[in-house]
């Protein structure tokens, strides 16, 4: 009678070892989703799969690098506007990305700033020299300067591609905030082929389907039904009333 008495406590024991191996279950698994979650790229911000926009490192002198033509510009001079043009998108992304915090493109801006200001100064300084050599007089450079700083911004219009151009630049925003300082210009070089086409419309490439070009037929004009002159016998008179082919 004993033996039997404890029966009941020993499957409730049992039960409840069960359940608690089931919740410590769920537990460790919301744990690995939640921390999958956090430390996914922010390229699944908005694609399962973004387009692939990745190419070969620029010097600068490469058509549509920089916002405009630099003649006898130096590699120096060419990194100093790469350099220049990175600061810039980054501050374009601050500014346009913010409907998504969590690619954290201000933070990005203002962390880049802080952390590399000496080698963004670095590189002002160096446009101003190269539009001192090419301009005449130093109004005429700083002229020069403002119209060329005004062009790189412009060129950053998101109009087209905003989802990947403030994808891009959460990705390249963290490669600049995380590099040693005085190398923003080997970021800029190595990435801004790749900043400049995220610019275009581009969409997700996981379910793409495939394009059908629809062609619309030739309509032919239509017999003036209610003009009698065109018409003979229930036959169109194409003499009086022009031709329908």
């Amino acid at each position: 009678m004993g033996d039997e008495s404890k029966r009941p406590n020993e499957h409730l024991s049992k039960r409840y070892q069960e359940d608690g191996m089931l919740g410590r279950r769920i537990t460790l698994g919301m744990a690995a989703l939640a921390a999958m979650c956090v430390s996914a790229p922010a390229s699944a911000q908005f694609f399962f799969k973004p387009v692939d926009l990745s190419g070969p490192p620029v010097t600068g002198a490469e058509p549509g690098m920089i916002a405009q033509a630099m003649p006898g510009a130096t590699p120096a001079e060419y990194r100093a506007a790469l350099v220049w043009s990175l600061r810039a998108a980054l501050n374009v992304a601050a500014l346009q990305c913010k409907f998504e915090p969590t690619l954290l493109a201000d933070d990005n801006y203002v962390a880049a700033r802080k952390d590399h200001e000496e080698e963004f100064n670095k590189a002002y300084d160096t446009l101003e020299k190269y539009f001192l050599k090419t301009t005449k007089t130093k109004k005429a450079a700083q002229n020069a300067l403002d119209v060329f700083s005004t062009r790189v911004y412009s060129s950053f219009s998101t109009v087209s591609g905003q989802l990947s151009f403030c994808q891009t630049t959460a990705s390249i925003g963290q490669d600049v905030v995380f590099a040693p300082r005085g190398t923003v210009g080997d970021v800029a070089m190595k990435r801004m082929r790749e900043l400049r086409e995220s610019l275009k419309a581009w969409g997700e490439q996981h379910f793409r389907t495939r394009r059908v070009n629809f062609v619309w037929p030739v309509l032919r004009p239509l017999p003036q039904f209610g003009n009698d002159k065109c018409w003979r016998n229930g036959e169109y008179q194409a003499r009086k009333c022009g031709s329908l082919s």
